[in-house]
């Protein structure tokens, strides 16, 4: 499938691949960072996140990393990052919110 195939997105993969644009996280950070970039509009439940990235996973959007710290009960962490078709779902998805406020732009500028 193409990159494209996969829009519109929902708002929580969105967030979710928004989170993960910069470094890769952690769920519990995931979950934290989504909370703050919609100023607490969006909370995900760890069920929602790891269904989620679940999904993402198969569909190879995102990718697990090797984490080198311990959490502090000892387990290690599973942090996740985008994958090349992850961030190329990202920037068509963004290209399309863009256009969408565009379009409202300009109808707003006609009224």
């Amino acid at each position: 499938m193409k990159a494209q195939d996969f829009l519109p997105l929902t708002e929580t993969s969105f967030f979710i691949l928004l989170s993960l644009a910069t470094t890769p996280k952690h769920g519990y950070a995931i979950i934290k960072e989504v909370e703050a970039m919609s100023a607490g509009r969006v909370v995900l439940a760890a069920g929602t996140l790891y269904s989620a990235l679940r999904r993402m996973l198969e569909d190879g959007w995102i990718e697990r990393v090797e984490d080198d710290l311990l959490s502090s009960d000892s387990r290690e962490r599973k942090l996740y990052r985008l994958t090349d078709l992850g961030r190329r779902i990202l920037e068509l998805e963004t290209e399309r919110l863009h256009a969408l406020v565009r379009l409202t732009s300009l109808r707003d500028a006609r009224e």
